[in-house]
């Protein structure tokens, strides 16, 4: 299983950046975790448009769905350019049912997850855990029988992190904001949180993402490994974890 990071800002994307997007491949299956703004223009540096075999978002704030909207409208472009008439499944949750309507399009389809059960997208399988948040958000536990991602989406502190996180290989967490900082109101973690949530689950490895605007970001991984002792990355355009290990 490999993982891109292509795009890993909190709030909206800074300069020439963009805010949540990562790509998750194996056997040449491109599955697309979350689209938030600027997604696309980034996305076309790794993968084809009409490779991309499916999509699945957390939640419906802008920073995790705004060029969704971009890449229907990409499919539909490609479909005159191409003559592909594929339809490209987007997995969401129904909870927001206005939200979760406008992922049907001419070649896309809103496609339902029961976040109470185990999906199965191409190689991969996800269970879900609902996320500590200002709207209805679900982390997501991804692997393809030999390794395991978890990624958190945007998520206050919560315990039950640990049992869902437990002996994953890579945690990819919101870290939105610095250790002492009270991050529960906006739905968001610290640095400090996350190391917790690493340590009690004997995580592998920990990548920092959804980024504050704000302070030095090497700050972040400082406070992280307070708590954790194993290996903590702060999330960038083109970073890739594959089989067990950044390389």
């Amino acid at each position: 299983m490999k993982l891109t990071v292509i795009g890993y800002w909190g709030g909206y994307p800074s300069m020439d950046k963009a805010s949540s997007v990562y790509l998750l491949e194996k056997d040449g299956f491109h599955l697309v975790l979350d689209m938030g703004s600027g997604a696309l223009t980034k996305l076309q540096k790794y993968v084809q448009i009409m490779d991309i075999d499916a999509v699945i978002l957390s939640h419906y704030h802008a920073d995790h769905i705004a060029d969704v909207g971009v890449l229907q409208h990409a499919r539909l472009v490609q479909s005159y350019v191409t003559d592909d008439q594929t339809v490209l499944p987007i997995y969401a949750h129904s909870e927001n049912f206005a939200e979760f309507n406008r992922l049907n399009h001419d070649y896309t389809e809103a496609v339902r997850y029961d976040p109470t059960e185990v999906m199965k997208i191409g190689p991969f399988f996800i269970r879900f855990l609902q996320t500590k948040h200002a709207v209805p958000c679900y982390g997501m536990r991804i692997t393809d029988g030999d390794s395991t991602i978890v990624y958190t989406a945007d998520s206050a502190f919560q315990k039950e992190w640990i049992p869902f996180c437990q002996d994953a290989n890579l945690l990819l967490a919101d870290t939105n904001f610095y250790a002492n900082m009270d991050a529960n109101d906006s739905g968001h973690m610290t640095s400090e949180e996350v190391g917790r949530i690493a340590k009690g689950a004997n995580v592998d490895e920990v990548i920092l993402t959804h980024l504050p605007h704000f302070g030095n970001h090497q700050q972040l991984i400082e406070e992280t490994q307070t708590v954790y002792s194993g290996k903590v990355s702060l999330a960038h355009e083109g970073l890739v974890w594959e089989d067990g290990k950044i390389v």
